[in-house]
């Protein structure tokens, strides 16, 4: 995670070892991503899954996933509030698997949770890539709020899909803006899927903790009155 956030925030890449940083950045977010699935699949096969494993595996998860979209952040490349809405369900999602394990009960990752997960990795991926070496996108309403449902409407959308599909040849100039574009459209993926997971915890949390610790209510009658 260190690793990354030097990479995309500084010119360490370009300036030491002649590579670009979207192409450093990106090798090094999706073997993480890869690793933290292969890491979980070896200790399942081998029955190794520890206690700590449990603790690290999610934490580092979140870690890596944070880290990379703070970064895109301060890129221009992501909206703050869609940031804060996806890192603060984690916070929020590990907080109640933490107390839920305190009394022990155990909440698996959901479908919608393990969905998410992958749609996080494939917007990060997207968004890297349109990294340029030393100047963003070019796209007219680059940092502001991107047309979710219109998104044709960018002119500069229309001109890099016309040298895609058309005669005419494609520009890396082109290519960031529909990675930009993918990624921006993949990050709305996520904040929906990030809402609807965190739903399906809340629930699971109210239903498996709270609603067991609620003490049954017992019926007392009225003692008899003793016989004088």
């Amino acid at each position: 995670m260190p690793l990354l956030v030097v990479v995309l925030l500084t010119r360490v890449s370009e300036n030491w070892l002649g590579v670009p940083r979207y192409l450093l950045g990106v090798t090094i977010f999706v073997a993480a991503a890869l690793t933290d699935y292969f890491d979980g699949k070896l200790a399942r096969s081998r029955k190794q899954v520890s206690i700590l494993g449990k603790l690290l595996d999610p934490i580092a998860d979140k870690l890596l996933i944070s880290a990379a979209l703070i970064s895109l952040v301060e890129h221009q490349l992501a909206p703050a509030w869609a940031v804060v809405i996806i890192v603060g369900r984690e916070f929020a999602v590990t907080g109640l698997r933490s107390i839920a394990a305190t009394e022990g009960v155990v909440i698996s990752a959901s479908k919608m949770g393990k969905f998410k997960m992958v749609a996080q990795v494939v917007t990060v991926g997207l968004l890297i890539l349109s990294i340029s070496p030393g100047e963003s996108p070019f796209v007219s309403n680059f940092g502001k709020p991107f047309p979710a449902i219109t998104f044709w409407t960018v002119p500069e959308l229309r001109t890099a899909w016309s040298h895609l599909t058309g005669p005419e040849s494609t520009t890396w100039n082109d290519w960031q803006v529909l990675l930009y574009t993918a990624g921006r459209a993949m990050l709305w993926v996520v904040v929906v899927s990030a809402a609807i997971s965190m739903w399906g915890y809340f629930r699971a949390f109210f239903t498996d903790v709270v609603r067991k610790e609620k003490p049954a209510l017992k019926t007392t009658s009225s003692p008899e009155p003793s016989p004088r």
